[in-house]
């Protein structure tokens, strides 16, 4: 039997993600009650980083020890893949000696390459054109603050990098509608976006995005490897700011996410990020617990 991988929203059903979310909560609670939960003893989860990472390694690393099992950290500088070695002769190697791989890296086409000869599950922990994990967080997060999220409104405004095709395929697969402001020359990818139908509307202009959004999203305006491009971002993106007029034109009890690290004042203004309708905190936590559920599903 082929294992199951997880590189984007899309490998699971909609059904399997909202039991997903359901039992990251039960895990949470777990956890908080100091019950041990221990299903992976001697299993061992490969985390291959080709970029850098906090809550994402913080997050895989503690969630297997909680689980029971180990986490091996491999950058570019500890392997052979750093070192030219073909994608294919590394995914054979490492799923022979690990029972799931967690990689995250640059270009989705290398992931894609990796589960394909690998033996072992797959997670994709952040590649240029997606980012899975951090919707589970962002979901999770929501239901706890507000129930379901079928049906409501959520406003992406800024970039459209991976964190936002993540979330245009969170909106097919949770049943939420997206309205997203993106400025000329950074909007998503054509066919992800029209993959939506009428679950993803573009919208010209953060306010107009906002309007009665149950939940404003954003992310920063140049992601990993696009340092050189910060200065024209911020011209870009002057008009894309969340700031405390944005979320004035959101639902009265409209939230606020934002996947981290963040650039306060650039993309967020400093009084929405730290203020009462920010929940950004307990998304941050909640990668551990969405991940445990991952883990747990696909090695189960």
């Amino acid at each position: 039997m082929s294992s199951r991988h997880f590189l984007t929203l899309l490998d699971l059903t909609p059904d399997e993600l909202n039991r997903l979310v359901l039992r990251a909560i039960e895990l949470k609670a777990l956890n908080r009650a100091g019950d041990l939960y221990e299903p992976f003893k001697h299993r061992v989860l490969a985390m291959v980083f080709e970029k850098s990472s906090t809550r994402t390694r913080m997050s895989f690393e503690v969630g297997m020890a909680q689980l029971g099992g180990h986490a091996i950290f491999l950058s570019p500088r500890d392997t052979q893949l750093g070192r030219g070695e073909p994608i294919e002769d590394s995914a054979r190697v490492l799923s022979r000696m690990s029972d799931i791989i967690m990689i995250r890296t640059f270009e989705h086409e290398k992931i894609e390459r990796f589960a394909e000869y690998s033996s072992v599950p797959v997670i994709n922990a952040l590649t240029d054109l997606y980012h899975p994990c951090q919707l589970l967080a962002d979901m999770q997060t929501y239901f706890e603050h507000r129930g379901d999220i079928r049906g409501r409104t959520v406003a992406w405004i800024g970039d459209g990098n991976n964190m936002c095709h993540s979330y245009i395929n969170a909106a097919r697969q949770f049943g939420f509608t997206l309205n997203i402001a993106c400025p000329d020359g950074y909007l998503p990818d054509a066919d992800i976006l029209a993959a939506a139908g009428e679950q993803a509307v573009m919208l010209d202009s953060a306010q107009a995005a906002a309007r009665g959004a149950d939940l404003v999203v954003t992310d920063v305006w140049a992601s990993m490897g696009q340092e050189e491009e910060q200065e024209r971002r911020v011209r870009a993106f002057a008009d894309y700011q969340v700031d405390s007029q944005v979320m004035q034109a959101a639902a009265v009890d409209a939230l606020f996410m934002h996947c981290l690290p963040a650039h306060r004042d650039e993309e967020v203004s400093a009084d929405v990020i730290d203020g009462a309708q920010s929940v950004v905190w307990d998304e941050a936590e909640n990668r551990l617990h969405a991940q445990k559920a991952l883990l747990e599903l696909l090695l189960s």
